[in-house]
């Protein structure tokens, strides 16, 4: 049964050990993997890529490099979110391609171009800072993710314990492209969760009138 978005919030913690016996049936994970590709993300470019791992074996490698926590294997579905370099740079033709989603000018588009890497000098000037930028993009569709998943009574642990350049390796990836971001696990708890911990609504929000 499907949980109110309150009710989601509520019911969502960072699962620490998944039953192994449990999976998450094609539906359910698609339903979460489009609450990530629906996120909002600076300029519309989406500046992010989801590696989905079922393979127990693969699980079992990047779990040492992850420091060796339990939920790497004991999840039903591993996300890996990665966060784009080359495609957020104008020379890559992609952010062309994207504003060209929308029908417009020709001279609408070299407008928007031009502000977009006028705006983006200093981010797009080297791929540390493009990593920067696009990594914090990607936890808005992981945080999306993740409330999708608890809709679904579905459990997740974001993680960001782990030895980056390993688990690219392991991986493979070509850094020019794509970076790690984060390590997104989802499953089934095993164990009741604790009570959630959270400051009062009057701690954290300030009203300037």
């Amino acid at each position: 049964m499907e949980k109110t978005f309150m009710e989601a919030m509520d019911f969502r913690h960072a699962c620490k050990v998944f039953d192994e016996t449990k999976k998450i049936s094609e539906e359910d994970i698609t339903y979460i993997l489009e609450a990530g590709r629906k996120s909002p993300s600076s300029f519309g470019m989406e500046p992010w890529k989801f590696l989905v791992i079922t393979n127990e074996e693969l699980k079992a490698k990047l779990r040492p490099a992850c420091w060796d926590q339990v939920q790497m294997t004991s999840c039903s579905h591993l996300v890996i979110i990665l966060a784009a370099i080359d495609a957020v740079k104008p020379e890559s033709g992609v952010p062309r391609k994207k504003f060209g989603r929308r029908e417009m000018p020709e001279e609408k588009y070299d407008f928007y171009l031009n502000l977009y890497a006028n705006h983006l000098a200093d981010t797009l000037s080297s791929d540390e800072n493009v990593y920067s930028w696009t990594a914090r993009q990607t936890y808005i569709a992981a945080g999306n993710m993740m409330t999708a998943a608890a809709v679904k009574g579905i459990d997740s642990c974001p993680i960001e314990g782990f030895e980056k350049e390993k688990v690219e390796e392991i991986l493979g990836l070509d850094t020019t492209k794509y970076q790690l971001s984060l390590v997104l696990p989802f499953g089934y708890r095993i164990n009741p969760q604790s009570e959630q911990q959270r400051e009062k609504l009057e701690g954290v929000v300030e009203y300037i009138k």
